[in-house]
């Protein structure tokens, strides 16, 4: 199956009517900055890495402290119980401990057991001998075993105990979860942070913290996911941790900060947020005039762009997800399986002939065998087809339901995407008409009055309207047509099966703007001559902007060595202003800053390279709609990474 193209997915129309230009997106991650939009409109940035003073971690002794005395008499006795190898197991744990390094120590699992008696001995061992340490049990390689989990106690030696509790008493919950048992009332339960991360996506950022922390991802909570390709600054919250211990983090993390702490009472979920904040650089812009640049940037501040759902939301395999939503509205269970686990285009050679290898043999076992961990849905559907044959909707079931939601909901953005594009299509942009549900501000008279006078450009009311939402007028004036399915063979009024999460009719939505105006937008043009010099300040670059950036992390960055530099965009502070020629017109109306190119040529030395072109654009937009949606209105070219690459190839 060949590469998503955006006609694929209804994306097929433009505002303006001005010719596009060329321009590179995300050459460098560096060139797309995302910055976070709180509830309440605050942009989130990372300002600081120091850890608060918090009162309540100087009633909590030191690990380290309780364990720099010896263990061998403790450890002798321990071998006696469970022999050698977990015995030695022990001790690194210990050794590692009494060295100092308590971040990042990771758990051990003993050998397993299905001797209950046995387990019980070696929890009690424990409790009565090496207190800092706490365990709990986990399932084991089968289903007759278990396996006891070691790991340090994050609440101290004053636990009083509460570590003993059984685990119907804790509702199951992993230990993780339950963070430090020694926690003042008076301070909340989740410690909020700012996650600043280059070139990384959300999930694999908290993966890595979760790690070097000893806990499990599903302790972290978040609003949103961000683009791995970018340098991104979002909210976090952690239950029942401390400052200090992700602040020491920092000095070890790659491509990843932490900092700006507090304590709230609650932690985060997806979607509460406003938006994001976007500094997206376009590189080698060519066009047949400047005015032509200024033209589209002006025009897309006015107008805004059509607010298609972007190629990211149906993936980034050469199996679109909507595809997969489509069969699983349609019920056929075995096709949507056969989606997700067959071979397909652009993944790396390892996963390929996994996938080949599965469809050849049907063999499980081997096939989870070669399967990496990422691959979360594929290992999800194995597992349970392993322990149910050919079930495959139980099959689909076992994948995580945030997961497997994502395959529907990708199918209703392939419809709300066709249906702007039938919308734009027959009636333009620039009026609304009868059929259109508008929003405007104001109470319901002013709402009445606007949907039968407002323009598109009228000032009293948002900046857009929204969705051609054809199903809010009556079912009598449906024409006979409407009822008989519209697409995909799938129907829009009634489900051919009874599973409730893959039933269109019972699948749940919300309004959405057809049209959408980029907030607070600005733009600048700019010249350069170095492609590895970053045209826009992060915020590592502001936070070291005054102090000296030879070294970062064990990397010289005058080393010009890009590869091994792990903050490859960062740059220092003086490095903008002598790389990059910069003329400023304050006339500019609008309030839009621009920096235009010089009148004359500059003149270079032979050999010196050559000056190029830059477009840096800044806005915001709601949550939910796509920034490359606003470049594609802007270049009038398509955001597929395809094309990308051959910008990327040609310049």
């Amino acid at each position: 199956m060949k590469h998503l193209e955006e006609s694929d997915v209804g994306i097929s129309f433009y505002i303006s009517q001005l010719p596009g230009f060329r321009g590179i997106l995300k050459q460098r991650y560096c060139d797309f900055i995302v910055n976070e939009v709180d509830s309440d409109g605050n942009v989130v940035h990372l300002t600081s890495l120091d850890a608060p003073p918090e009162s309540m971690e100087k009633n909590e002794t030191k690990i380290s402290d309780q364990s720099n005395k010896g263990y061998a008499s403790e450890i002798e006795l321990f071998r006696s119980l469970v022999g050698d190898s977990d015995a030695e197991c022990l001790k690194g744990l210990i050794d590692q401990v009494a060295s100092g390094i308590e971040d990042g120590v990771s758990p051990i699992v003993l050998s397993p057991s299905s001797d209950k008696s046995h387990r019980t001995a070696v929890h009690n061992f424990f409790k009565e001998n090496l207190k800092f340490l706490v365990t709990d049990t986990i399932d084991g390689p089968d289903t007759s075993s278990k396996c006891i989990r070691v790991r340090l106690n994050s609440g101290g030696s004053h636990n009083n105990g509460r570590n003993s509790r059984k685990r119907k008493d804790r509702r199951d919950k992993p230990f993780d979860s339950r963070g430090s048992d020694n926690w003042s009332e008076h301070v909340g339960k989740f410690l909020r942070f700012h996650l600043y991360k280059e070139n990384k996506d959300t999930q694999e950022a908290i993966g890595l913290i979760g790690k070097m922390l000893g806990i499990q991802p599903r302790s972290f909570g978040f609003a949103g996911t961000k683009d791995k390709r970018s340098v991104s600054t979002q909210r976090v919250t952690v239950f029942k941790q401390y400052a200090n211990r992700l602040a020491a983090l920092n000095e070890r993390l790659i491509g990843i900060k932490v900092g700006d702490f507090c304590h709230v009472r609650e932690g985060l979920v997806l979607g509460q947020l406003l938006g994001n904040r976007f500094t997206i650089t376009l590189r080698g812009v060519v066009a047949d005039s400047e005015e032509t640049i200024k033209a589209s940037a002006d025009a897309l501040g006015r107008l805004g762009f059509i607010n298609y759902f972007g190629l990211q939301r149906f993936g980034s395999g050469s199996v679109p997800t909507h595809l997969i939503g489509a069969a699983l509205l349609r019920g056929e269970w075995e096709t949507a399986v056969s989606l997700i686990l067959d071979p397909r285009e652009g993944e790396r050679d390892a996963i390929r002939k996994a996938r080949e290898y599965y469809k050849e043999s049907d063999d499980i076992e081997g096939t989870l065998r070669q399967f990496p961990r990422h691959l979360v849905a594929e290992k999800a559907i194995l597992q349970c087809l392993k322990k149910y044959p050919g079930n495959y909707l139980q099959a689909l079931k076992a994948i995580p339901r945030t997961l497997r939601m994502m395959y529907v909901h990708s199918y209703q953005s392939y419809l709300w995407n066709h249906a702007a594009s039938m919308r734009v299509q027959k009636y333009g942009t620039k009026q609304v008409v009868l059929g259109d549900l508008v929003y405007c501000k104001g109470d319901n008279a002013e709402k009445e009055t606007r949907v039968v006078n407002s323009e598109f450009d009228d000032d009293g009311c948002s900046d857009a309207f929204d969705s051609s939402h054809f199903d809010e007028i009556s079912e009598t004036d449906l024409p006979e047509e409407r009822k008989d399915p519209v697409k995909d063979a799938i129907s829009l009024t009634e489900s051919v099966h009874s599973v409730k999460e893959f039933s269109i009719t019972n699948m749940t939505g919300g309004f959405r703007r057809v049209f959408q105006k980029p907030i607070d937008f600005e733009w600048e043009l700019l010249t350069y001559t170095e492609g590895n010099i970053p045209l826009a300040e992060t915020d590592w670059d502001k936070i070291t902007k005054s102090k000296p950036l030879n070294i970062i992390g064990g990397e010289d960055l005058r080393n010009g060595n890009e590869k091994e530099n792990s903050f490859q965009c960062m740059k220092q502070s003086e490095s903008f202003e002598h790389n990059v020629n910069l003329s400023t017109d304050n006339n500019e109306p609008n309030g839009v800053t621009e920096i235009g190119l010089p009148q004359v040529e500059p003149q270079f030395e032979s050999g010196a390279p050559e000056a190029q072109r830059a477009l840096k654009l800044s806005f915001t937009l709601p949550a939910s709609c796509y920034a490359t949606m606003a470049i594609r209105e802007l270049l009038k070219t398509s955001t597929s990474v395809a094309f990308q690459k051959t910008l990327n190839t040609l310049s």
